[in-house]
């Protein structure tokens, strides 16, 4: 029997040389902790990504 955990989806949303939205990456991981974080960044700069100008989190405990 298998078993249900809590994952999450990072997704990369981009823009081409068009103006188009695109989806250049995403990943499943166990959370958004930052070791997630920058082994999808890494992946994607490794595919030829140039520095994201905006990441947006919701893993943050309200107050």
């Amino acid at each position: 029997m298998g078993e249900v955990r809590d994952m999450v989806v990072l997704v990369a949303i981009g823009g081409n040389a068009r103006g188009r939205r695109e989806v250049p990456g995403a990943s499943a991981a166990l959370s958004e902790a930052e070791v997630h974080w920058r082994k999808f960044l890494s992946d994607l700069a490794e595919r030829g990504l140039k520095g994201p100008k905006l990441i947006v989190s919701d893993a943050h405990e309200g107050g």
